[in-house]
């Protein structure tokens, strides 16, 4: 909101696990006017309960959702590129397998090349370099530092 100066209207691509925040963007980005492209690997697919209130949402607010295992497709003419953690707090005897289910999420500048031409980048850190390149991660269009400070007044 503080740097496209609002939200309604903008489309968010999640690219990555279906986890805890990619559910709050779920909830929430219809109502904020938002459209959502998620992209995650077959087997991590955000809970279904969440899935079908966003559907909800975004019939009755006019907002369009897809949801798809490709990341290219999740990011075709998206305004913010999101995505967090593949490996989760208690999912450490996961690493290997969840490693190898995320091949080809990794946010490049491939993947921005789909984007729309005022694309940005959030990641809630810490962050991996699997997820996400350092060429998008500390370039101009990378957010996750004031991102990081915003969420340090809401804690």
């Amino acid at each position: 909101q503080e740097h496209y100066g609002g939200l309604k209207g903008l489309t968010v691509a999640w690219i990555g696990d279906g986890n805890n925040v990619l559910q709050s963007f779920l909830t929430s980005a219809a109502r904020l006017g938002m459209h959502l492209r998620i992209a995650t690997p077959r087997g991590f697919e955000p809970d279904l309960r969440i899935t079908k209130i966003a559907e909800q949402n975004s019939k009755e607010y006019g907002t369009k959702l897809l949801l798809t295992t490709d990341p290219l497709e999740a990011a075709d003419s998206a305004n913010v590129l999101v995505t967090d953690t593949w490996i989760s707090m208690g999912q450490e005897e996961e690493k290997k397998q969840r490693l190898k289910a995320f091949q080809g999420y990794q946010i490049t500048m491939q993947t921005a090349k789909s984007a729309a031409s005022n694309w940005t980048f959030l990641h809630c850190l810490p962050r991996k370099p699997e997820e996400v390149d350092d060429e998008v991660f500390y370039s101009p269009r990378s957010l996750v530092f004031q991102e990081a400070e915003n969420r340090k007044w809401t804690i």
